[in-house]
């Protein structure tokens, strides 16, 4: 059975169960990763090096003394170059970096997630196609569904997963039975997708609320603690006086 029934699936051949991915399959997925891979890093070296090569022979050569010279944003450079950066510059752009790669894991959550959401609200004509003779076989839109999460040649099931037994009666019909499986596996992985973002934001919140109470989004954070750190008591002068 290759086919989505609850967060596991698999096959099973004359009473046995087997992996879903057999070595041939997961040996093709490899390969075309690393050919895609390979095949983007060629197109990049490419482009670099043939731009490189039309702007030697296209560009004009017409050096000057004020060409040659260092600048900085267009402007003449003032003083050394090796001098202290404002840390604070660093500590901004790391915030920014986490968050924006965190926020970038949404896209492939979300669309798991939906798609999830929309097996588990399909009916069970949308899921299943009943032929004249009796075979039961999936529809275009579900085959299309399971593909998308990733099942590779689904199927429909049989067996109902130990996950679904309470949910899914094992004496109804094939084909009740099939579209059941598929809906409430839809809603198994819906469920378990939301609870794995709702951890993932919670985590990134208490990420984002530490940096917020130490006061690192503050710009002028340090200068504040040091001028208040440094003043001196004033108790002893007022006695005085």
């Amino acid at each position: 059975m290759r086919c989505l029934g609850g967060v596991v699936a698999g096959t099973v051949q004359g009473g046995q169960e087997v992996s879903e991915w057999d070595m041939a399959d997961a040996v093709a997925s490899s390969l075309g990763l690393v050919a895609y891979v390979a095949m983007f890093a060629a197109v990049a070296v490419l482009f670099l090096l043939a731009n490189l090569v039309v702007g030697r022979f296209v560009r004009p050569q017409n050096p000057e003394p004020e060409k040659l010279e260092i600048y900085e944003c267009g402007e003449p450079a003032v003083g050394a170059s090796f001098v202290q950066f404002d840390l604070r510059f660093y500590v901004v752009a790391l915030l920014f970096i986490i968050f924006d790669v965190e926020v970038a894991l949404v896209f492939p959550w979300a669309t798991v997630f939906g798609k999830a959401a929309h097996l588990a609200r399909a009916t069970p004509e949308q899921l299943v196609r009943v032929a004249e003779d009796g075979t039961i076989s999936l529809t275009d839109q579900a085959r299309g569904l399971h593909e998308e999460l990733g099942v590779r040649r689904p199927t429909v099931p049989v067996e109902v997963p130990a996950s679904l037994r309470g949910a899914v009666a094992r004496e109804a019909d094939e084909a009740p039975r099939a579209a059941g499986i598929m809906r409430h596996g839809g809603q198994q992985l819906a469920a378990v997708a939301l609870l794995d973002m709702v951890v993932f934001f919670g985590v990134l919140l208490v990420g984002f609320a530490y940096v917020w109470t130490r006061g690192d989004l503050n710009w002028v954070r340090a200068y504040r603690q040091d001028q208040r750190s440094e003043a001196p008591p004033r108790v002893g002068l007022m006695q005085e006086s």
